[in-house]
């Protein structure tokens, strides 16, 4: 019977042995490296603080803090903006669009241009059933505006909230929608390059070179809500 219990008890020392030091180690960084990247609220329902019109400091007028959404209204004011500028971050919200309406989320936009997809990319926000552009793949709902299609089973339907995530990490682009990831890409790469050459962003020199940036709620007429808008550095110095 010995030559069967031999084996089992092998297995218990091993198990029950500490870890080496090199991977408590390892294991220490990580949780340490996870308390530095909490979430940053940036709109809880109750405050725009954090946020300021692109072309001009003020909010405008369309913009409203409703129950415990951001609200814009349709009735004009341009788009809004972080104060804060970001570079690699994970920012996550929730959406919910008005019967044809279309939105969009940019990121790493700059100040001083006609509008912000000068230079940012754009999370599309959008009535996939009730607008033009969600007859194309490219335009629809979570795509990469205009140069990565949105793959999964798109956005639920008007009137109720979606879940969403934006990932920058460096040069690369995460979208994801409800759980989903719909949109991976890196900037730079023959995919990316080949995808911008075809689009009409091909002869735009601001697009998408900036390594950090503002993050851009658009005003594009149509009634949109936003709520839970938080966001969490992935930068390598914090």
């Amino acid at each position: 019977m010995l030559i069967y219990k031999f084996p089992l008890l092998f297995t218990l020392i091993v198990l029950l042995a500490p870890l080496p030091a090199q991977c408590q180690n390892e294991d220490a960084e990580d949780e340490s490296a996870g308390k530095l990247q909490e979430y940053e609220v940036l709109f809880d329902g109750s405050s725009l603080d954090k946020w300021r019109g692109y072309a001009k400091e003020e909010i405008g007028k369309g913009w409203k803090i409703d129950g415990d959404t951001l609200h814009f209204d349709g009735s004009g004011g341009g788009d809004i903006i972080t104060k804060a500028t970001f570079d690699d971050f994970e920012l996550e919200f929730e959406w919910k669009v008005s019967k044809g309406g279309n939105s969009g989320i940019m990121y790493r936009v700059s100040l001083g241009d006609g509008a912000p997809y000068i230079s940012g990319p754009e999370y599309q926000i959008l009535d996939n059933d009730g607008h033009a552009d969600g007859k194309s793949s490219l335009t629809s709902a979570a795509s990469l505006y205009g140069l990565i299609e949105a793959s999964g089973e798109g956005p639920k339907p008007v009137g109720e909230w979606n879940h969403a995530k934006i990932v920058l990490k460096g040069a690369l682009i995460e979208h994801w929608l409800n759980g989903e990831k719909v949109v991976a890409i890196e900037i730079g790469s023959d995919d990316w390059n080949e995808r911008l050459a075809k689009s009409k962003f091909r002869d735009w020199k601001k697009f998408a070179k900036n390594d950090s940036g503002h993050i851009a709620f658009q005003d594009h007429g149509d009634p949109v809500w936003f709520r839970n808008i938080k966001i969490r550095s992935l930068s390598a110095k914090d």
